[in-house]
């Protein structure tokens, strides 16, 4: 009886297939103890799981690793949030992380994403409802604590890039009770004050520490205000509920700072361009128009009535020329036509015929002789020749045949 084999490699194929196509298994929070964690050169966190009844491998590769905010150790009780995968090399499954948390923020997570998608569904995250940043603010209002290290690098940078710009600090309380209520009074406080943007944060902490950030209150205060809001909490990877609400998300307060404050100088720069492209432009178009000009000038003195006295006058003398021209070629070709005739006709006279030594023939009445037949024997011719002519008698005739 035939049967079936298969290789290891298509026995791992197949369950990791049947993990893929499992979407719990895709999106899992696992909670646990972490134990054998080690960081390896390559930026890979490798790690297990356990608990009372057993462990899981883990890893977090190097490229994920921006979703972790602390370093990991021994005993720590975290939750995970990732997919359950084989690795066929070796045949075993385990947990590819792309979220670690401690187990104390599990309870404060669910939360936020619960007012997350609370508030998303309201729409108070729809960008139709995010106003522009002002380009040149120069009343700027600043939510946050009144010491700390926030307030100090807001202050430094908007000195350093402009210190014409005007900060109204409400020190609000960040931190612990009250710290809700405290932001969001600043934000209405600044928003009725008449300022051109505020911005509202605080420096880096834990997630208890930032939750003041993530309180309904502190969102509603953010979306019904009508001046422009720069969220600026905690580090680049926090995020909290103001940065989804507020008109824009800054990674630090300091980069708030230099999101709400323009740089003077390099605006006095652009400027100092722009008027030397000005320059430019003038100077470009008032060469063309002295262009222009000098073209109207010479079109307007070819239409002037003495310039165009002058043409005609030009070209009558043309003329002129063109018809002496033609007259003296005419009278040369009918002088050389004259002179042809002339020819023919000497070349026909009786006189010039007895210059070659030929003789004109007339009977006494005067007759042309042409023909031996007109004449008899004993009749008196007269024969004319160059200088005179002379008186014959016709002795004899001869008649002759010419072919």
């Amino acid at each position: 009886m035939a049967q079936n084999v298969y290789t290891v490699k298509q026995v791992n194929a197949y369950i990791k297939n049947m993990f893929t196509q499992d979407y719990m298994l895709g999106r899992i929070y696992v909670k646990g103890e972490v134990s054998n964690c080690k960081y390896h050169t390559s930026g890979h966190i490798y790690f297990s799981l356990k608990d009372e009844s057993g462990t899981i491998a883990c890893v977090m590769f190097a490229g994920q690793r921006g979703g972790l905010s602390f370093r990991m150790q021994e005993g720590q009780q975290v939750i995970v949030f990732g997919g359950v995968n084989v690795y066929e090399r070796s045949g075993s499954y385990q947990l590819y992380a792309r979220e670690i948390r401690l187990d104390g923020e599990g309870i404060l997570f669910e939360r936020f994403q619960a007012l997350k998608r609370e508030l998303e569904e309201m729409g108070m995250f729809a960008p139709e409802y995010k106003k522009p940043i002002p380009a040149y603010a120069s009343r700027i209002g600043v939510v946050t604590a009144p010491t700390g290290a926030a307030v100090r690098d807001i202050i430094n940078i908007s000195r350093r890039r402009n210190p014409y710009v005007q900060l109204i600090l409400y020190p609000a309380q960040v931190q612990g009770e009250g710290a809700k209520e405290s932001i969001a009074r600043g934000i209405a406080m600044l928003d009725r004050l008449g300022m051109d943007v505020i911005i509202v944060g605080r420096g880096g902490g834990s997630m208890e520490d930032l939750w003041a950030f993530n309180e309904e209150e502190v969102a509603r205060a953010i979306f019904n205000c009508s001046t422009p809001v720069i969220s600026a909490v905690g580090h680049e990877t926090d995020t909290t509920i103001s940065d989804f609400v507020a008109d824009l998300r800054a990674p630090t307060p300091s980069a708030a700072a230099e999101l709400a404050v323009y740089d003077l100088g390099m605006t006095m720069e652009r400027m100092r361009e722009l008027e030397g492209r000005m320059g430019r432009i003038l100077r470009q178009r008032v060469e063309l128009w002295r262009s222009r000009l000098k073209a109207e000038a010479i079109r307007l003195e070819h239409l002037h009535p003495r310039t165009r006295i002058a043409d005609y006058r030009q070209r009558l003398m043309d003329l002129e020329d063109q018809m002496r021209t033609r007259a003296r070629r005419t009278l040369l070709v009918t002088r050389h036509r004259m002179e042809l005739y002339v020819e023919r006709m000497k070349a026909l006279s009786p006189l010039e015929k007895l210059n070659q030594g030929y003789a004109y023939v007339r009977t006494q009445d005067g007759k042309a002789l042409r023909s031996i037949h007109k004449t008899r024997q004993g009749d008196v011719l007269e024969i004319c020749v160059t200088d005179g002519s002379i008186r014959a008698e016709v002795l004899e005739k001869k008649e002759e045949h010419r072919g």
